[in-house]
């Protein structure tokens, strides 16, 4: 059979698989404005209805990005739910094209918000926590996205919004890592090197569209990662995860299957350089995707350790097949110690790791593209960020 009849098996397979997935777990519409029961929790927990005194010093504000279905609605459940527990009337803040909410963050600690609720996608999510890393105050989540990565590795309620306006608003606090990303060396310093060895070669005038902002911290939650992982999320298509949810990143992986292996070398912490012939390198603060995939088992994610998997498969179709089998296999704690595999997982451990790369790497963070890079660097800060749990 053609390697491009396998492609379309696989393909149709995974599509069923997801498509039962995502019926199964389908979230419900936001949207329907019911006010949400006084919360249980006990006195003296920062927006709690143990009592009127404790709960009237406790400011609550929201960062919603008004382009999700349903926020008016929500905003108006948001308001009751804060009066039925003596909470003062939160404020609202509406993320914007030029700031997707980490301004928003620092303006509503600023202005004297103790628990700031994220509502939107994973990029508003990760917006909010940047902005309100390393303060008092802690972020609740009213996910609104198509993975809602922190969402479900803090087993938090996607389908219940009564359930999530409670948790954020009288939840216990879990101080958890965040991870940070920088991009050390960019596609433009590569034509500076071009430029400097030949004088008369044609440099861009401008940073290509597509290279990563250089000398940046990118905070990232759940995974960050280069290669096929970055190059699937860059190429799946908006209006097809509008419609059918997460299943489009399955599509747009699709097209990368067959796709070149990356020539890397990576130095963990104070470690030596180590060559590695990779399809995708992740670094991860959690390890859960959506449809019930963990990738990295191991990550816990306040230890203030950095989980990273290295993904490599050979041999088409069967490379990422048994790759398949391994990472459903991880999840049940069943290892795959057999020699010369040729779809495998290898995973490692460290505070901060460097890659370098031979050609330029798409990267993401949380399922969102910031570029490409020829070497970035990886680190975590332990327990840097407040967040609402049940």
């Amino acid at each position: 059979m053609e390697w491009v009849a396998w492609v379309s098996v696989i393909a149709a397979l995974l599509a069923v698989v997801a498509i039962t997935l995502a019926i199964l777990n389908r979230r419900a519409l936001v949207g329907h404005g019911v006010p949400v029961k006084p919360s249980a929790a006990g006195p003296g927990a920062p927006g709690s209805a143990g009592g009127k005194d404790d709960a009237a010093h406790t400011q609550v504000a929201f960062v919603a990005n008004p382009t999700k279905p349903g926020v008016p609605a929500l905003r108006d459940a948001a308001v009751q739910a804060c009066a039925a527990r003596y909470l003062p009337e939160p404020m609202w803040f509406d993320t914007t094209v030029d700031d997707p909410g980490i301004g928003q963050a620092r303006d509503a600690v600023a202005a004297g918000a103790q628990v700031v609720i994220a509502v939107g996608g994973d990029g508003t999510v990760r917006a909010v926590a940047e902005g309100l890393t390393g303060t008092d105050a802690a972020m609740g989540l009213v996910p609104q996205g198509t993975g809602n990565l922190l969402a479900r590795n803090l087993d938090l309620p996607l389908n219940d919004v009564d359930a999530l306006l409670r948790i954020a608003l009288t939840g216990h606090t879990r101080a958890i890592d965040v991870g940070w990303i920088r991009v050390v060396r960019d596609e433009t310093e590569v034509a500076d090197d071009i430029a400097e060895a030949d004088p008369a070669a044609v440099v861009p005038e401008e940073t290509p569209p597509d290279a990563a902002e250089p000398s940046r911290d990118h905070i990232f939650l759940v995974i960050a990662g280069l290669g096929f992982d970055a190059a699937m999320v860059a190429d799946t298509d908006e209006d097809l995860k509008a419609r059918v949810g997460w299943i489009a990143y399955f599509v747009a992986g699709i097209k990368h299957l067959s796709g070149r292996r990356m020539r890397l070398e990576m130095r963990l912490d104070d470690g030596p350089w180590r060559p590695f012939r990779l399809r995708s390198l992740l670094f991860g603060n959690v390890g859960r995707l959506p449809g019930g995939i963990t990738l990295l088992p191991q990550a816990v994610i306040d230890d203030g350790i950095l989980d990273i998997g290295a993904i490599d498969t050979r041999g088409g179709i069967a490379g990422w097949a048994q790759l398949l089998g391994e990472v459903v296999f991880q999840r049940f704690g069943i290892s795959n110690d057999l020699p010369n595999k040729i779809g495998k997982i290898d995973h490692l451990q460290a505070r901060e790791v460097r890659v370098r790369s031979r050609e330029p790497q798409q990267l993401q963070v949380d399922g969102d593209t910031i570029g490409s890079a020829l070497e970035v660097s990886a680190r975590v800060d332990q327990r840097a960020l407040q967040v609402r749990v049940p």
